[in-house]
C-alpha cells in the first residue's frame, strides 16, 4: 500500500486528489479522519496538522492538494522498489549484543507510521523470518526480495514476535 490519502467525505479538495489519481490509474488507499480514529491520530502524527487532504506516497507527505509535489512524489517511487517501511538488522548480530535468543531473520527496529509495515501491524522487537515465500535469515533477505517485487503486490511474510509466529499479508 504505497499511496495513502487522508480524507474527510465534505473535503472538496480530498475529492479532486482523489479524481486526479483515479485519472492516472494510480492505486490508492483513502482513510476517513471524521470515521477513523486511529487514521487521524497517523495524520496528525506524521505531519503535526489536522487539515485534509493528506496525500503519503511511500513516506512522502504532500499536504493540500499540490499537484507538483503529488507528482514529484509518484516520479521518485517510479525509480526506486517498494518499501516495507520498517528500519531492519541482522537478527542474530541483534541476539548477540542483547543476550537473547532470536530466529534468523530480519529484526524490526522501527516501523514507519503509515507505512505497509505499520498497516500490517508489525512492530519493534518482530522479527521477518519470511517474505514471499521465501526464507528470510538476514535483513540482507528482505532487501533483495523487496528489490524484485512491484508496487501494488500483495506479499506474504512471516513474522516471529515473543516466541509466536504468524503470517500477516502486506501490500507493497
Amino acid at each position: 500500500m504505497s499511496v495513502i490519502v487522508y480524507t474527510t467525505p465534505t473535503c472538496g479538495y480530498c475529492y479532486q486528489v482523489k479524481s486526479y489519481l483515479g485519472q492516472r490509474d494510480i492505486p490508492f488507499v483513502e482513510r476517513d479522519v471524521s470515521q477513523d480514529g486511529q487514521a487521524a491520530r497517523e495524520m496528525v502524527q506524521l505531519t503535526g496538522q489536522q487539515g485534509v487532504p493528506v496525500v503519503l506516497v511511500d513516506g512522502q507527505v504532500v499536504l493540500g492538494f499540490d499537484r507538483p509535489r503529488i507528482d514529484q512524489a509518484l516520479a521518485l517511487r517510479a525509480n526506486r522498489s517498494p518499501r516495507l517501511g520498517v528500519s531492519i538488522a541482522d537478527a542474530s548480530s541483534i541476539a548477540q549484543k542483547k543476550g537473547t535468543q532470536l530466529p534468523d531473520g530480519a529484526y524490526v527496529g522501527r516501523v514507519r507510521p503509515a507505512s505497509p509495515a505499520a498497516l500490517a501491524y508489525l512492530q519493534p522487537g518482530d522479527v521477518i523470518t519470511g517474505m514471499a515465500g521465501q526464507p528470510v535469515r538476514s535483513d540482507q533477505d528482505v532487501h533483495r526480495i523487496a528489490a524484485s517485487a512491484r508496487y501494488d503486490q500483495d506479499v506474504d511474510l512471516s513474522i516471529w514476535r515473543a516466541g509466536q509466529t504468524f503470517s500477516v499479508r502486506v501490500r507493497l
